[in-house]
């Protein structure tokens, strides 16, 4: 069915013709091409964004609760120190002979392995 609209537009006559029967074919799969991108998208940020950033997670958490006394470290700040006490959530680093710098477990960034 198509519906014919005249109007005048800067002084000329205009005609329009809308056909209403158009949409009424292709709206049978609708819902199904509405939500497949929103899925395609979660499944490509699960790829990209979240599953390595859990590995990562997971591997500093391995990392963390593996330190033991005498480990050397690099905190988040960039200072290089040798673990002297460690508790479940504080490290204590000796710096040099003197200093001893106590820091949260959290804030160790890596650890140094001396076998190079």
């Amino acid at each position: 069915m198509a519906i014919m609209i005249s109007f005048m537009k800067g002084g000329k006559d205009m005609i329009e013709t809308f056909d209403l029967a158009a949409p009424a074919n292709g709206g049978s799969g609708g819902i199904l091409g509405l939500i497949l991108p929103f899925v395609l998208m979660f499944v490509i940020f699960y790829f990209l964004l979240i599953r390595p950033q859990q590995k990562k997670q997971k591997t500093r958490n391995a990392m963390l609760s593996a330190l033991s006394k005498g480990d050397k470290v690099v905190t988040i700040g960039g200072l290089h120190g040798t673990i002297v006490e460690i508790t479940d959530d504080i490290v204590v680093l000796k710096v040099n002979d003197v200093t001893k710098l106590t820091f949260d477990r959290n804030s160790i960034s890596h650890s140094i392995s001396t076998d190079a």
